[in-house]
């Protein structure tokens, strides 16, 4: 049976904060940020810790399909875990989907606590007034609003990977095309899952551009 870590006093998971981790495909120390951990189940199978809070021996690797499918290839868990470890083929795939899904359950958290608004109106409204930490747009948004609230939003983070199907069903509502996520926790929570993702889906997160 697995076993997880005590949780932490402030409930962070521990992919937001911690010591320096080392890549098993590319060496270097990163912070946990940027990495994903891996555990192994009791029968030896590789296992995406996307929390970071399964207990155990953990493996870090980037957040690159191209390191993680070479870590496979390579056998390299196997040394990183000091045992026999198998590595599902699609290892990679599985981490995309899992990041995707902790990335629209940020946002949906977000909705939950009043820090996430939806809506042309209410977003150019939050950035009027100062209170927008990321602008987020629907992949298959119309290009005439968009532009409108990238330019209002030039200094911000702009997220426009996901389709509005999935950005409404994250929010819980109906339509959602454009959304701002407030200043505070949940913007952050949300930022460490799409800059993991966006190592799966490069053009995820738009470059921030500075101030004039």
């Amino acid at each position: 049976r697995w076993r997880r870590r005590p949780s932490l006093a402030n409930a962070r998971d521990d992919v937001l904060e911690g010591a320096l981790r080392t890549c098993i495909a590319g060496g270097g120390e990163h912070p946990p940020a940027g990495l994903i951990r891996l555990a192994l189940s009791p029968d030896g199978v590789v296992t995406p810790d996307l929390a970071a809070k399964l207990g155990g021996r953990g493996a870090w690797i980037s957040a690159d399909p191209d390191a993680i499918n070479r870590a496979v290839s390579k056998g390299l868990f196997s040394r990183a875990f000091k045992r026999t470890a198998t590595a599902p083929a699609d290892l990679a795939s599985m981490i995309e989907t899992g990041l995707e899904r902790r990335a629209l359950d940020a946002l949906g958290l977000a909705r939950r606590t009043g820090e996430a608004v939806t809506g042309f109106d209410q977003v150019k409204s939050a950035l009027d007034k100062g209170k927008a930490a990321v602008l987020i747009a629907a992949a298959d948004a119309g290009a005439d609003g968009q532009g409108k609230l990238a330019r209002a939003g030039r200094s911000l983070p702009r997220v426009t990977g996901f389709s509005s199907a999935a950005l409404s069903a994250a929010f819980g509502k109906d339509g959602v095309v454009h959304a701002a996520l407030l200043k505070g926790a949940a913007a952050q929570r949300f930022l460490t899952e799409a800059r993991r993702l966006q190592g799966f889906r490069p053009g995820l997160i738009e470059a921030v551009e500075a101030a004039s």
